[in-house]
């Protein structure tokens, strides 16, 4: 199948779904505490996508039952909401996606509720900094295995942690998940060219221990299969008419964050 590229329009289309899953994930993380229910931040990231124009591109996605992901602890994803209660120290990831005008958003991020341990920290910061390592690396003239590479280089140098290798990017578009799979783990160098118009959900799953995983009962929920802890971090994100990167899930465009790793996005949103 070939890789969905977009105008400059559609790409400004985008930004309307990445910036509304931007914001109800910031929503979230201001929301986050102990002895909630997964399923009350559910309620209120249903909430805000509604109240943004957006619909869920989650809810009834091959019957997920819900608007949001929600994994804590030896969940790595896929997570559904439900009674369970969140406790102090728990690592949560929370994934989010919305269509607005039928394009789609996708993003996700981890956290510590409360008070936790150093090491799951440590491990969510590496996860984080792989992610914005794969967009920087995943420039224009680039090939698409330069991104998973850039990914595992970087978690390899931070310690011992297991990359998940049945679950990656994709690309995002018109829908959810489209054509290319992104790993994030390789050799560099293989793959599509990464041109202007293309856009791609870049999202490293790593754990504190093996990188096996198996899915629970439910057909859904994703864990470790030694109980390891787990991070996942992920954001969309084009290369613009203009060569340069943008992220269209990170409130700022990914500004920030690129430009500490000497990357310039593209102005093409702000006209």
């Amino acid at each position: 199948m070939a890789i969905e590229l977009k105008t400059l329009d559609q790409l400004k289309s985008m930004r309307k779904a990445g910036l509304l899953v931007g914001e109800t994930l910031q929503l979230l993380r201001e929301t986050i505490k102990p002895g909630m229910t997964t399923s009350a931040l559910d309620a209120v990231a249903a909430a805000n996508i509604k109240r943004g124009g957006g619909k869920s591109n989650f809810l009834g996605y091959h019957g997920f039952p819900a608007t949001i992901c929600v994994s804590i602890n030896d969940e790595i994803v896929h997570g559904i909401p439900g009674d369970r209660v969140i406790l102090e120290g728990d690592v949560v990831s929370i994934d989010c996606g919305a269509i607005i005008d039928g394009w789609h958003g996708d993003a996700a991020f981890s956290v510590i509720v409360g008070a936790g341990d150093p090491k799951d920290q440590k491990m969510l910061d590496v996860c984080e900094e792989s992610m914005w390592r794969g967009i920087a690396a995943g420039k224009k003239g680039a090939k698409l295995s330069d991104i998973g590479h850039a990914i595992e280089e970087y978690v390899n140098s931070q310690g011992s942690y297991g990359i998940l290798r049945e679950y990656g990017g994709h690309g995002i578009g018109t829908s959810m998940h489209m054509e290319p799979h992104v790993l994030n783990y390789g050799k560099p160098g293989h793959g599509p060219d990464l041109v202007e118009g293309i856009c791609l959900a870049i999202e490293p799953m790593i754990t504190r221990g093996t990188h096996k995983t198996k899915v629970l009962g439910d057909d859904w929920t994703v864990v470790s299969q030694d109980k390891s802890r787990g991070s996942h971090f992920e954001n969309s994100y084009c290369i613009a008419p203009d060569g340069k990167p943008f992220v269209l899930t990170a409130l700022d465009g990914g500004k920030a964050e690129l430009a500490r790793l000497g990357v310039e996005i593209s102005d093409f949103f702000d006209k």
